[in-house]
């Protein structure tokens, strides 16, 4: 006895339930911007807020990209971005709550690699758990 499966399309699926969009693709507009999870993992985790500190850190990233870069995830709500009027002029990015919001999905990220890719990252190869190697799965809490 055969079963009869129907293939449903993704327009289709976003119709069945009343969406514009895929929640994926709109994700992934932003996530895929060459370098924006890498700064946004640097606030996080390594508490940057200054221009100087992302270019320095960030692997590969030049002046102009980390520039478009910022104004863009400051364009998403991801982070503020604040000058104060000392001088000289000092600008320092800070995560809003949306950017914040990313903490877990980073860190599901870094879980993946963590047990499924080790190899890549640990010298001995083994797997691990986030939680189990830094003592929490909540990446901004890390360094404090």
């Amino acid at each position: 006895m055969s079963q009869i499966v129907k293939i449903v399309t993704l327009d289709e699926h976003l119709k069945n339930w009343s969406m514009k969009g895929c929640p994926i693709n709109n994700s992934l507009k932003i996530f895929q911007q060459k370098f924006a999870l890498n700064i946004i993992r640097n606030m996080m985790l390594l508490k940057q807020t200054k221009f100087n500190q992302f270019l320095g850190s960030v692997e590969g990233i030049n002046t102009k990209t980390l520039s478009i870069r910022l104004k863009e995830l400051e364009a998403y709500g991801l982070i503020n971005r604040k000058v104060t009027q000392e001088r000289p002029l000092k600008v320092e990015y800070t995560l809003t709550k949306k950017g914040n919001a990313l903490n877990s999905i980073l860190a599901q990220m870094a879980e993946f690699t963590f047990q499924y890719e080790p190899e890549k990252i640990f010298k001995d190869k083994k797997p691990r758990h986030v939680k189990q190697y830094f003592g929490t799965d909540i990446l901004s809490e890390i360094y404090d």
